[in-house]
This record gives C-alpha cells, structure tokens and sequence, in this order.
C-alpha cells in the first residue's frame, strides 16, 4: 500500500515523509511540480543531499529547467518509479505539494490534444499585455463552459484554455471529463494532508524563505537568468523567481522583493488549503505534529493513518 502525504508549502511533508521511509524500508516520491526542477534545489526547498542519503528519494532533481513539464509527464516517470518500489518489495511515500499532481494519481489524468507550436504562439501574442480579468472576459465569449471553473486571476491556465480552443475549436472542460485510469486504484493507498495552524505556517514561511536567501537562493536565480529561458515556463515563474529577477534587474530593491516573493508564497499556501478541502476529500487532515508522532510508531502505511487519526 502506497502512503500520499499532502499538505501546503512549509508545512514540513519532507521531514515527515524522510522519517516514515526510515521506519518502513520505503521510498520517497516527489509529487512537486517545482522540485523536479535541477536548477531549484534552495528555492524549491528539495531536500537536502543528507537527507536523500538516509533513504532512496525519487523524481527529485530530474527534469532540465528548459523543459515546459507536464503532469503527463510526471505520470509517466511516477509509473516507472512505483514499479521499481513494488519489484524491490518496498512502500512508496509520495510527497508534494501540488494537488494536481494528487488528483492524476490516484482519479486518472484527461488527455490533453496537443497545441501547435504556431496557435500557441498566436493565442499569446493576442493576450501580451493584457491583464488576466480581460483574458478571462475573452476566454468566456469563446468557452464560457471553461471560464467558469477559472478564476479571472489565473492567466495562465486562462491561456491555457484559449489554447486548447483556439487549437480544437472544443472546451478545455469536455477534454477533462474524459479520465484514464488511475495509476493507484482506489483502496491501494491512503492519503494525509497536513494541515499546521496558519499563523504559525506563515511564520514558517517567512523564516523559511530568509533561510533560503541566506543560502545564496540569489545566486540560484542569478544562474537561471543567465540561462536566457522563456519567461513563461513553470521554473520561471516558481515562488520567488520572478520577484528575484525584478531585484537583479534593478526593478525591485533586495527589501521589496523579499516581501513579495514571502506574500507570494504565503497566498500559496491559503490556495492548497482549499484545493485539498474541495478536492482531495480522501486525505486525512491532520496537524504535522500527530504526523510526526505516529510516524515514530508506525508499522505500517495502514498502522501510521489510523494512529494519526
């Protein structure tokens, strides 16, 4: 049986997922769309090199910051990661932030058509420069079926949308009703969110994001710009990057950006709350305290969710 240990940024999913894989010979997966990213170890707050020589860490570290990564194509490399955890008789504990990620796992993933380079190219030159209310107002007169499930302040799965329209002439929506099937079966995994009191997350943020600037998470970020990427792909656009740039581009001061990268993150964090809450209702809630208790006692993935309720 495979344990699925969710939960918002910060909230300390690594640590816990580090102790259990120790007590149960098992073998840590990332379900983070940001840490498996080479170029973001500290800003992505993979862990560390000690940690994943106490127990065997997957999917960590593995895709090149140039690549658009897809849920796809994680679903892809986590159905060769669980075969190799099942041929050597060991527990996966799959561990992330990223609830989409989640939802693909253990409901199945819609396929998605492909977009040609040449309409995606069109559908973004229509929208530069446009703010996100007004992509949302054209996605609407197009697919108004799609623009409802989006909020008018996500452009890029607006941008998505229009894509996939502008590509197929069909919504989004009808491409996700159509689910494949899950690589974890219902009843072959149990799932936690963790779910630390707010204030104290937001603290944690906080110190956490200084603990990364003190690590040369600058530095990082200095060594991406150099590499010339696309702004709009998703390592680009990970918590931190983009206000760091504005810092090194001399837009922001080291103060100002640090405060937005910190809000940033912070607003993050309040959105996995709720998507776990609407869309993860299989997870059980717990504080990552109880999670670390029973994760010292546990004998099994089963014993360590029902000593955890």
């Amino acid at each position: 049986m495979a344990l699925l240990i969710a939960g918002p940024t910060a909230s300390g999913k690594s640590a816990i997922a580090l102790a259990l894989a120790r007590r149960l010979d098992g073998v840590v997966i990332n379900a983070d769309s940001m840490q498996v990213y080479r170029d973001l170890r500290i800003l992505s707050a993979r862990p560390s090199l000690e940690d994943e020589a106490m127990a065997p860490h997957r999917l960590y570290g593995h895709v090149d910051g140039a690549v658009n990564y897809s849920v796809g194509q994680w679903l892809t490399d986590m159905a060769a990661a669980l075969d190799a955890v099942r041929a050597n008789g060991r527990t996966a504990i799959v561990v992330g932030g990223t609830g989409l990620y989640f939802m693909a796992l253990t409901r199945g993933l819609s396929p998605m058509p492909a977009v040609p380079a040449q309409v995606r190219e069109a559908v973004r030159r229509a929208a530069a420069g446009e703010a996100a209310p007004a992509l949302h107002a054209r996605l609407h007169a197009v697919d108004p079926l799609m623009a409802a499930k989006l909020r008018p302040s996500d452009p890029q799965r607006i941008l998505r949308a229009l894509e996939i329209f502008a590509a197929t002439g069909r919504s989004l929506a009808s491409f996700q009703a159509e689910r494949s099937a899950p690589l974890l079966a219902r009843g072959t995994w149990r799932g936690v969110f963790l779910a630390p009191d707010r204030v104290a997350l937001r603290e944690t943020i906080n110190k956490r994001f200084d603990a990364m600037m003190n690590d040369d998470a600058l530095h990082e970020v200095t060594a991406l710009k150099a590499r010339g990427l696309d702004p709009a792909l998703p390592v680009m656009r990970a918590h931190g990057v983009p206000h760091l740039l504005a810092h090194l581009g001399g837009v922001l001061s080291r103060e100002e950006a640090m405060t937005r990268a910190k809000d940033d993150t912070r607003a993050y964090a309040r959105r996995q709350h709720t998507f776990a809450r609407h869309q993860l209702p299989e997870f059980l809630a717990m504080t990552p305290q109880a999670a670390l208790h029973a994760a010292a006692r546990a004998a099994s993935v089963a014993a360590f969710a029902d000593l955890s309720a």
